[in-house]
């Protein structure tokens, strides 16, 4: 068996395959988006509000900090589901970076919470196994900023966009992927069942990673969130170790055939295989 969740938040495995290619197109977006609002911020919007994917684990934002480098000196904001949620410190925080810089971006995980333990996105509602629908962190952030500090603000939300962007996948992550999904085909033909293939980071300099498995009962129910030492004391940003682990999963271009323009993708037949067992089981 195999599985992949671009949230990667699977134990076990260093990253899952996907997550490579959403970080890349997360940092992407913050950087250019990041440049538009420099440009217009002496008179116009001085805050841009993302909101990624991310309910329990804040990999994805993490990615928003790649935006920034030595060479690009971009004010960032990161708000993680790790992190409680707190308005006064982030409000200063915005605050600070615009004074210093004129204009600041703010990438916020779908999944944040307030000290009560509630999302600020929660809409009320249930999804069907029972996790609250998430109504939009990005507008909550970005009227609070409106309201406080009176700072024109532009909001988006990357939503489906940022796992369906194949056109500026990471080479790293197409690979990774590939070699998964033989690696899978091989174990089942092997007669091995109840496993899922893993990405083992060999080493960080240069970057290396090989494939290998572990049992599927080690990885049920168990979700890998941000590590504390990748994320900066403040609470608002990735440490050097986080941009070390990140850094080499959205490396590398990877660019699909294109025809008139825009990329021409294969379609997949999707033909079902008759099922085996008389239940079906879901992780």
């Amino acid at each position: 068996m195999f599985l992949r969740t671009v949230d990667n938040d699977l134990p076990i495995t260093n990253n899952c395959p996907g997550f490579g290619s959403v970080a890349r197109y997360i940092a992407i977006s913050t950087r250019e988006a990041s440049f538009d609002i420099r440009s217009m911020c002496a008179t116009s919007t001085k805050v841009f509000v993302l909101e990624v994917m991310g309910r329990h684990a804040g990999w994805i934002a993490a990615a928003g900090a790649l935006a920034a480098d030595e060479k690009h000196d971009i004010p960032l904001v990161i708000l993680f589901p790790e992190v409680t949620f707190d308005p006064d410190k982030f409000l200063a925080m915005v605050e600070a970076k615009v004074n210093a810089y004129g204009y600041c971006s703010v990438v916020v995980s779908e999944g944040v919470k307030g000290a009560d333990g509630k999302f600020l996105a929660d809409a009320g509602t249930k999804d069907a196994f029972g996790h609250a629908h998430l109504g939009g962190a990005a507008p909550v952030v970005a009227n609070m900023i409106n309201n406080v500090l009176g700072y024109k603000t532009h909001w988006a939300v990357a939503n489906l966009l940022q796992r369906a962007a194949r056109n500026i996948a990471s080479r790293t992550d197409v690979e990774q992927a590939y070699a998964l999904g033989k690696t899978a085909v091989k174990l089942a033909l092997d007669g091995m069942n109840a496993v899922m293939p893993t990405i083992v980071r060999a080493s960080n300099s240069p970057y290396q990673w090989k494939i290998g498995f572990t049992s599927l009962n080690d990885v049920a129910n168990v979700e890998k969130k941000m590590p504390r030492e990748y994320i900066s004391a403040d609470g608002f940003g990735v440490t050097q170790a986080g941009r070390t682990y990140l850094q080499p999963l959205v490396e590398g271009e990877d660019y699909p055939p294109c025809l008139g323009g825009l990329p021409d993708y294969v379609s997949l037949k999707n033909v079902a295989v008759v099922k085996k067992l008389a239940v079906e089981f879901a992780l």
